[in-house]
C-alpha cells in the first residue's frame, strides 16, 4: 500500500475572471494570483497558504514591471514556503510541469503542502495603453511583434516571427499527411472548436460563454477575420483576457489531517515531458512531433492506461493542428469534447496559464463525475509537451518522485533534419506553407517552406500581388504540399517561390 505522506493529491482549486469597466480599477496580476489562491481556500473550506511548503508562479506577460512575481505573492498570501519558483518563461507546459514537480517534492518527503498559480491581465493592459495613446491599436490578441529589437534572423526575415505564424505550418502539413482536402479539415477544426464553445457555455470560469457552430468559427468575415492560412480568429488562442487560476497540491496525510473530505481529493497521476529543437527549421519534419508522441505514450504507460480509460480529456488547443496531432495519439474520438474548461479560444487564452485553469475544470469534472482525466499541455512553437493524468481514485502505478524526462527517448526516434540551404534559388517541392493576412482580411504576405532536389529545407516568401498564386494555395482546388515550383530571386527583395 502507498505511503499516504508521500501520495500527492489536489486538495483545493480556484480561478478568477476580471472584467472592469474601468481598467484603472482592474487587478493586476498579482491580484488575480492573490484572488485565485484565495478562491482555492474557500474551495477547500479551511486555512492552507499560510502553511505552504512550496510556492510556484507561472512567468506572466502583461505587467513585465511586476517580475520576479513569486515573493510578492508569498508575502501577499502570508505565506514563507522554503521553495519558491517562477517560470523562466510563459510557455503552455508550464502548470503542468509545475504539478509534477509539487507531486515529486510530496513524494520525495520534501513537502506537504504545494501551490501553483498564473495570471495574466492583457485585457486590462491593452486597454490602460488605449487610454494612454488614444486612436492607437493596443490589442493583445496573438499577433506578430510591430518590431523586432534585433536583426531578425532567416526565418523571422520570412515572417515567421509569432506562434500564429508557425502553427500554420504544421496545419497545412499534417493535413496533407492525412490525405484530407482542405474542406475535410477545416471541418475536423470546426467540429473541435464548437464543440469547445459549448464546453465554455457551461463552465462559469470560461472567458466566452457563448456556443458558436462551426460553420461561424471557419468563415471568415469582419468579426472572425482571416489571421494565417487557414485560421481564422475564432480558432486561435484568445489572449485578451483578465484570468487567473491555482490549485494546492498535497499529501493525502496532510488532505486527512486538514479535514478535506475525501470525495473532493482528485488523486495525481504519472507524467511525461519532451520538447522539440527549439528552431522550427531545426525540426524533421511538420507532419507530427517526435516529442508530442512521447509525452503522451509514455504518459499511458506509465499510469497503465490507454485513452479508452479517460473520462475526460483537455488537449491543448492553441491553434487546430495541436489537438489534432494530439488526438490521434491519445486515440480520442472526435465526437468528443478535447476540453473540460472551453479551450483557449472560448475558455481563455493567458499566455502560459491556461492549462491551470484546466487543471481547475478537470477537477471539478472528477468530483462529480468520478473516473480518470488526462491533461496534455504545449508551449512555445509547438515546442514544448507535458502530459499528466488526475484520478478520484488512487492509480495503482503512479510512483513518487519520478523522472518525467523523455528527452533522450524522443530524441532517438527524430527523423533525419534537413540542412538548411539559405540561399538556393532553382525547382524545388513545398514541404509546407502560409498565407499572412492583414487585419482588413486582404494577404499581406505568406512563406513556403520547400525541399530542394537535393533534399535540403529553404524558404522563401509568396508574392500576394499573384492573386492566382494566393487562390493556388488557398482556395483548396488541389493540395499544394508536394507540389513542384522553383524558388527565384527578386532583387533586394528576396527569393520567391513560383508555382509550375
Amino acid at each position: 500500500m502507498s505511503d499516504p505522506e508521500r501520495t500527492p493529491v489536489i486538495i483545493a482549486v480556484g480561478q478568477v475572471n476580471d472584467r472592469p469597466a474601468d481598467p484603472a480599477q482592474g487587478l493586476d496580476p498579482l491580484g488575480l494570483m492573490v484572488a485565485a489562491l484565495r478562491a482555492c481556500e474557500a474551495d477547500a473550506g479551511t486555512a492552507l497558504l499560510s502553511d505552504l511548503d512550496s510556492l510556484a508562479v507561472v512567468d506572466q506577460i502583461s505587467f513585465r514591471e511586476m517580475n520576479p512575481l513569486c515573493g510578492r505573492l508569498a508575502a501577499a498570501l502570508g505565506a514563507a514556503p522554503a521553495t519558491l519558483e517562477q517560470s523562466d518563461k510563459p510557455h503552455g507546459d508550464t502548470p503542468i510541469r509545475m504539478l509534477n514537480d509539487a507531486a515529486n517534492r510530496i513524494g520525495a518527503g520534501e513537502a506537504r503542502l504545494c501551490a501553483v498559480a498564473g495570471a495574466e491581465a492583457l485585457r486590462t493592459a491593452a486597454q490602460r495603453a488605449a487610454q494612454a495613446a488614444p486612436g492607437t491599436d493596443a490589442s493583445y490578441a496573438l499577433r506578430r511583434p510591430a518590431k523586432l529589437h534585433r536583426e531578425p534572423d532567416y526565418a523571422q526575415a520570412h515572417g515567421l516571427v509569432a506562434p500564429v505564424d508557425v502553427y500554420p505550418l504544421y496545419e497545412n502539413a499534417t493535413r496533407a499527411a492525412w490525405g484530407q482536402s482542405l474542406a475535410e479539415g477545416q471541418a475536423e477544426s470546426g467540429a473541435i472548436w464548437s464543440r469547445m464553445s459549448e464546453v465554455a457555455a457551461g463552465e462559469e470560469g470560461a472567458w466566452i460563454r457563448k456556443p458558436v457552430d462551426a460553420e461561424a468559427i471557419l468563415t471568415a468575415d469582419a468579426g472572425n477575420r482571416p489571421i494565417a492560412f487557414p485560421y481564422t480568429k475564432l480558432t486561435v488562442a484568445n489572449s485578451s483576457v483578465n484570468q487567473g487560476a491555482g490549485f494546492v497540491v498535497a499529501s493525502l496525510a496532510e488532505a486527512r489531517r486538514r479535514a478535506i473530505a475525501e470525495e473532493r481529493l482528485v488523486f495525481v497521476g504519472m507524467g511525461a515531458a519532451a520538447k522539440e529543437p527549439a528552431s522550427i527549421l531545426a525540426r524533421d519534419g511538420f507532419t507530427g512531433s517526435v516529442s508530442m508522441e512521447t509525452s503522451i505514450r509514455r504518459t499511458l504507460e506509465l499510469n497503465a492506461t490507454t485513452g479508452a480509460d479517460f473520462a475526460f480529456a483537455e488537449l491543448y488547443s492553441c491553434f487546430p493542428c495541436v489537438p489534432k496531432m494530439a488526438r490521434r495519439l491519445l486515440d480520442w474520438p472526435l465526437d468528443r469534447p478535447a476540453t473540460v474548461f472551453g479551450g483557449l479560444t472560448f475558455g481563455g487564452g493567458p499566455i502560459g496559464n491556461y492549462m491551470s485553469h484546466a487543471v481547475v475544470a478537470m477537477v471539478g469534472k472528477l468530483r462529480g463525475a468520478g473516473g480518470n482525466g488526462f491533461l496534455f499541455a504545449n508551449g512555445g512553437f509547438a515546442t514544448d509537451n507535458h502530459c499528466i493524468v488526475l484520478s478520484r481514485e488512487p492509480l495503482a502505478a503512479a510512483k513518487f518522485p519520478q523522472d518525467y524526462d523523455y528527452q533522450a527517448e524522443a530524441d532517438a526516434l527524430r527523423g533525419a533534419v534537413p540542412v538548411l540551404d539559405e540561399a538556393y534559388a532553382g525547382p524545388a517541392t513545398v514541404e509546407s506553407y502560409t498565407v499572412f493576412y492583414a487585419r482588413d482580411g486582404q494577404p499581406r504576405g505568406g512563406v513556403v517552406v520547400a525541399r530542394t532536389p537535393a533534399g535540403a529545407r529553404t524558404l522563401a516568401h509568396v508574392d500576394v500581388a499573384d492573386a492566382g498564386m494566393v487562390a493556388f494555395l488557398t482556395d483548396g482546388r488541389s493540395e499544394p504540399v508536394g507540389v513542384s515550383g522553383r524558388i527565384e530571386p527578386r532583387g533586394e527583395s528576396g527569393r520567391f517561390w513560383v508555382h509550375g
